[in-house]
């Protein structure tokens, strides 16, 4: 199943999040198919840039999104 999730970039206590896809079955920080934004939550305001338009596509296709990103999309 694909899923669509955060993945960790950024150094030690500055993390940086990348939006990306990606099959389930893979390891947090592994492979990802697409990467459709980015969350950075250590400037002020938190940082947020989702592409709306693939989001919708991969939902559309069968995608399921993490607890968090479904939080983050929605605002």
């Amino acid at each position: 199943m694909t899923a669509i999730r955060l993945t960790r970039m950024g150094r030690n206590k500055k993390p940086f999040y990348r939006i990306v896809v990606t099959d389930s079955r893979k390891r947090r920080d592994s492979g990802w198919i697409e990467s459709i934004g980015y969350y950075n939550p250590v400037v002020e305001p938190k940082v947020l840039k989702l592409d709306e338009e693939r989001y919708n596509y991969w939902l559309s296709v069968g995608a399921k999104p993490s607890d968090k990103v479904k939080k983050l999309a929605s605002k």
